[in-house]
C-alpha cells in the first residue's frame, strides 16, 4: 500500500488529529516543491495553504475529522517556489482498526 500510495499519479497528503502532515506522495512533492521531509510534521494549513483560503480548509478538515467527508473541493496550495496551484481534493475520514478517527487523507487532482 506504502508503494501504491507514493507512485501514485495523483496527490495524496495526510493529515494526524493536530493537522500536521502524515502523508505526501512523490506527486504531491512534484506539485509543490516540497520533500516528504520538508512536509512532515508541518502543520498543513497554515504551511501550505495560501492565507485567504486557510479558514475555510480547516473547516473541511475538521468535518472529515469528525467523520463528515468532502468530495470534490478545490483549495490552492503555495508551492516552495511561492506560486499557487490548484487541486481539487476529496478529503477522507481516516480510521485505525478500531474505527477510531486518526486523520483525514486528501485525494486530488491537479486542475
Amino acid at each position: 500500500l506504502r508503494q501504491l500510495i507514493n507512485t501514485a499519479n495523483a496527490p495524496i497528503f495526510g493529515i494526524n488529529v493536530d493537522g500536521e502532515v502524515n502523508e505526501w506522495n512523490d506527486k504531491t512533492c512534484e506539485i509543490t516543491g516540497y520533500s516528504q521531509e520538508e512536509a512532515m510534521g508541518k502543520h498543513l494549513v497554515s504551511t501550505f495553504i495560501v492565507e485567504k483560503l486557510r479558514n475555510s480548509v480547516k473547516r473541511v478538515l475538521d468535518d472529515a475529522l469528525k467523520g463528515t467527508e468532502t468530495s470534490n473541493y478545490e483549495l490552492e496550495f503555495r508551492t516552495k517556489s511561492e506560486e499557487s496551484r490548484y487541486l481539487l481534493v476529496n478529503a477522507t475520514t481516516r480510521r485505525n482498526a478500531d474505527q477510531s478517527i486518526v486523520g483525514v487523507v486528501g485525494v486530488a487532482q491537479d486542475v
